[in-house]
């Protein structure tokens, strides 16, 4: 027996694994961070690349399942991945229906930081990999062109969570916060745990490490840019995060400027402020948390 998805012919026993969770983002909130926390638990086993992005059509669906499958090996109850660019709408418009096509009954974890503090990390990653070359307010100044709406977009939690709403369960889904995970990490990690269904009595010994810290972005020169596309420097992204992290480092820091965090004119937080509200206040109502930490 065969079953057709897309046009993908998914044979029913393959080497590999198909995840059991995903981590759908949001991009610049810690999920390199919980990849690497879930991955200590002796019952979960993540994917060895990080962010596998099968589920954007433009991006690896076209490798097939067979692909995907092969990524989670190990002896773990359970498989996860965890991939921001899921929340990536509209950007990547098919990601949710595709995940449902695939894992119907995958659970999925969606961490989420303060907006406008995920905006501006956003912005630096951007600006320390030379895709942004914009001060932040011009940026946000031309945030309907050229892409730059996408700062807004992945800072609109519920808008994303929507898209996954219309496929999945809202029991399927767990919204966690990166100011909890990094406040209360045991207990956030838990309360993870749980809803994996997975032993909760595990101590995480280095939740205290927290990998790809906007603050120590950098931007590369002309010459760390050059290096950045080299394919012996590609090849590290296949490494774990953490020895990943320490190498990219290593590698760029002389061939890179230190940035300073962009600091937001108050009209123009104001606005942001206006512009995340009503998202903002439908989150709170679909997971009855407060967010106090945040400024919207």
């Amino acid at each position: 027996m065969m079953k057709l998805i897309n046009n993908l012919f998914i044979p029913k026993k393959q080497s590999g694994n198909l995840p059991n969770f995903i981590i759908i983002g949001a991009m610049k909130c810690g999920t390199t961070s919980l990849h690497y926390y879930l991955n200590c638990h002796p019952e979960i086993s993540m994917s060895r690349e990080k962010e596998l992005n099968f589920f954007i059509y433009e991006r690896n669906w076209n490798k097939g399942i067979q692909w995907y499958q092969s990524q989670f090996q190990g002896n773990g109850k359970i498989y996860g991945e965890a991939s921001p660019n899921y929340t990536y709408f509209p950007k990547w418009s098919e990601t949710a229906k595709l995940m449902y096509q695939t894992v119907p009954h995958a659970k999925l974890i969606y961490l989420v930081r303060d907006p406008i503090e995920r905006l501006i990390s956003h912005y630096i990653h951007h600006y320390a990999d030379r895709i942004e070359n914009h001060s932040l307010t011009d940026a946000l100044a031309n945030c309907q062109e050229n892409g730059y709406r996408y700062y807004l977009s992945c800072s609109r939690y519920y808008f994303q969570l929507e898209q996954y709403l219309k496929y999945f369960s809202p029991s399927n889904i767990l919204i966690i916060t990166t100011e909890e995970l990094s406040q209360f990490p045991q207990k956030t990690l838990q309360t993870i745990f749980k809803f994996l269904e997975v032993s909760e009595n595990f101590q995480m010994i280095n939740y205290k490490r927290k990998l790809h810290r906007s603050i120590y972005k950098r931007r590369r020169t002309d010459l760390g840019n050059t290096i950045s596309k080299l394919p012996l420097i590609n090849n590290i992204d296949t490494l774990s995060p953490p020895l990943r992290h320490y190498i990219k480092k290593i590698v760029y820091f002389p061939f890179s400027q230190g940035i300073s965090k962009p600091i937001l004119e108050k009209d123009l937080k104001n606005q942001l402020i206006q512009y995340f509200k009503t998202d903002v206040h439908k989150l709170r109502k679909f997971t009855d948390k407060d967010f106090q930490e945040w400024c919207v």
